[in-house]
């Protein structure tokens, strides 16, 4: 279980201001600055964006010192508000949508945040496009050789500390490490040099959700200021940088986003999440050599340690001329042992994935062919390719639970044949409608159906610091 990143920080008295008043302007006024905002972009040479954790409040994710923010509560003696969702579960919102589109377009140059939820990353924007300042709760990093390992699980750690996984790659196999922060930590400098030079180059520097009080992060969107660029604000509290800013926007950033796509008639795009698992069949001759023993495991893709976060069960069934029983694996491992006859013939092993909380659709179901007879055949399609077409696929069909297969490998000793598949869980699309914005397909009173497709406590968690 997650203790949240507001409870695993170290202590520290003083976090700043709290709990401050919010802003918001009036219908006319707020419509004219996202108008004026909307020019800026389109004029723009080189658009620089700052996020903070007030992009993700629509996402279930709480912020830090709103009036319902996590040290605001704290200073007051109140309880801690629960997610509404689990963190490792929760989705990209329209704002976050928005900034890939723009980024697709070519407005969007370069993106800061101060977010440790992954949800930019996972919205879509290019890494290479992206300074998470703070870190990722869903990524490590190998101290040895630099790789990221993206995952679908909240890494247990912060403070740059090593985690119980290691390097997978060929020759290295150091002991990889957490990237959030603690308070003591500085920025590092993979993130924060790519920050500041985008910042002395652009013309404008977007601040959204955020209020501006950690140093030095806070301090970067100063920097385009020297070369005649400009701030825009966009947040529900005053902030400390409020004076350099060209053009002040108190309100809703998803409001405000989807007000300034809308004028730039660029269209919100949909959020289809995507996540795989594996299957593992090994099989071995028993010693008189009549019987084949197997076994089945259903993996992450991360490693047979690494936790499934989004499966909660799998009913295992088989081609009914098969005497074999049914079952249901709902404890991790998800392993199945069996024994068939060596003169058996081809069968199928039917899985239904059970979804946790957070899915929109309760399940999925995949089929498994079963021959005994493995071969050193090369799965050679473009793993890219498959996962588009699964996009689009959702995108045509969104009742959520499309399946493919995108990587098959063999292990001749012992007899192993791996298959990667890949499972739309989540499907979110934005509409905003004479002022009104709506996640279609979001929230958890009303699951979407699953699907079948035949083929090959909860955390208290909070953005920034």
């Amino acid at each position: 279980m997650s203790l949240g990143y507001a409870e695993k920080l170290s202590f520290l008295e003083d976090v700043g201001n709290v709990g401050m008043t919010e802003y918001f302007d009036s219908p006319k006024v707020l419509q004219e600055k996202i108008e004026r905002l909307a020019m800026m972009i389109q004029k723009s040479k080189h658009l620089v964006v700052f996020t903070g954790a007030g992009i993700s409040t629509s996402c279930g994710i709480p912020d830090f010192r709103g009036p319902k923010g996590i040290w605001t509560l704290q200073k007051e003696g109140k309880v801690l508000p629960e997610a509404s969702l689990p963190f490792h579960r929760a989705t990209p919102s329209m704002t976050h949508m928005a900034l890939v589109e723009l980024e697709k377009a070519g407005f969007l140059k370069f993106l800061i945040s101060q977010n440790i939820d992954g949800l930019h990353l996972r919205s879509g924007i290019p890494r290479e496009k992206l300074a998470e300042l703070h870190g990722d709760s869903f990524m490590e990093r190998c101290p040895s050789c630099g790789i990221e390992y993206m995952k679908d699980f909240e890494i247990e750690t912060i403070g740059l500390k090593e985690t119980a996984r290691r390097c997978s790659k060929v020759g290295c196999g150091s002991r990889l490490k957490d990237t959030v922060l603690d308070w003591e930590d500085a920025l590092p400098p993979k993130e924060m040099n790519p920050a500041e030079r985008h910042c002395k180059m652009a013309d404008v520097v977007l601040c959204l959700g955020t209020s501006l009080q950690i140093t030095p992060a806070c301090n970067l969107p100063l920097k385009s200021l020297k070369g005649g660029g400009k701030i825009v604000i966009v947040n529900l509290q005053k902030t400390p940088k409020d004076k350099k800013a060209s053009l002040l926007i108190h309100g809703l950033v998803d409001k405000v986003i989807a007000g300034v796509m809308e004028f730039l008639s660029l269209q919100i795009p949909p959020f289809i999440r995507i996540d795989l698992l594996q299957t593992i069949f090994t099989q071995a001759l028993s010693l008189d050599k009549k019987y084949v023993n197997w076994t089945l495991t259903v993996t992450s893709i991360h490693g047979n340690r690494a936790p499934l976060p989004f499966i909660k069960s799998v009913e295992v069934s088989f081609s009914e001329y098969q005497n074999m029983k049914a079952t249901v694996l709902d404890k991790q491992p998800l392993q199945l042992k069996r024994r068939t006859v060596k003169s058996a013939n081809p069968f199928n092993i039917m899985m239904k994935l059970n979804f946790s909380d957070g899915c929109k659709c309760s399940s999925a179901e995949i089929k498994i062919p079963i021959d005994f007879k493995i071969s050193a055949h090369v799965f050679n399609d473009d793993k890219d390719s498959i996962l588009q077409n699964l996009r689009e696929s959702a995108i045509v069909d969104p009742s959520c639970g499309q399946t493919a297969v995108i990587e098959k490998k063999v292990i001749m000793v012992p007899k192993s044949e791996i298959m990667v598949h890949a499972i739309v869980t989540n499907i979110v699309k934005f509409e905003t409608t004479c002022g009104d914005l709506k996640r279609k397909y979001e929230g958890f009173n009303g699951i979407i159906p699953s699907r079948k497709r035949s083929n090959g406590r909860r955390p208290r968690v909070v953005n920034g610091r």
